[in-house]
């Protein structure tokens, strides 16, 4: 099958039975690109997604681009976000043109009600898998839990927390390299 449309297809499907947004995308995202489809290797993917989440814009957008386009360049960034943000796109459409007239139900009401909850679960779920996956240890488990806390409790932009721990494993880089030449 051509690239092209499988890689459409794949993220048109990830986009259509994914609840919740980006986030609740990520292990779907990983599953079909690392372990299924081997297109990259986990090192990269997580580079991909500290990438994603540190430019502005849609989450689920910037990661099907930045795949897409370490993939196959630009037609391949294109291939990849319409599959991502078509399924949506078609299903915001279907609600808008439907939704004025049953929003008064109950039922309807107590639907959203329910599915609340479970998109939580949905964020919060990889979580756990990114640390794992991002080598997070009892060493380091105090920065995400410091910046957390800070953007939640505090009220300090995720752009101050990003930059700030860009500029703290740049430095700890340059300290570590340094340690290892003088050994």
């Amino acid at each position: 099958m051509n690239f092209y449309i499988e890689a459409f297809c794949t993220f048109f499907k990830i986009g259509l039975f994914t609840i919740g947004g980006g986030y609740a995308m990520v292990p779907l995202i990983e599953e079909e690109v690392v372990n299924k489809k081997k297109w990259l290797i986990q090192e990269d993917f997580i580079d991909l997604l500290a990438v994603s989440q540190s430019v502005p814009g849609v989450f689920a957008v910037n990661i099907s681009i930045f795949i897409g386009y370490k993939l196959k360049k630009f037609p391949g960034a294109l291939a990849l976000a319409l599959g991502a943000i078509l399924p949506s796109f078609l299903i915001i459409l279907g609600i808008a043109l439907f939704f004025q007239r049953f929003k008064e139900y109950e039922a309807v009401e107590n639907i959203f009600k329910g599915i609340r909850p479970a998109v939580v679960a949905l964020i919060a779920a990889p979580t756990f898998t990114l640390a794992k996956s991002a080598k997070i240890n009892k060493y380091n488990v105090w920065i995400p839990i410091i910046s957390a806390l800070l953007i939640w409790l505090m009220g300090v932009s995720p752009v101050y927390i990003i930059a700030i721990a860009g500029i703290g494993g740049f430095i700890y880089g340059k300290i570590k390299n340094k340690n290892n030449r003088i050994h």
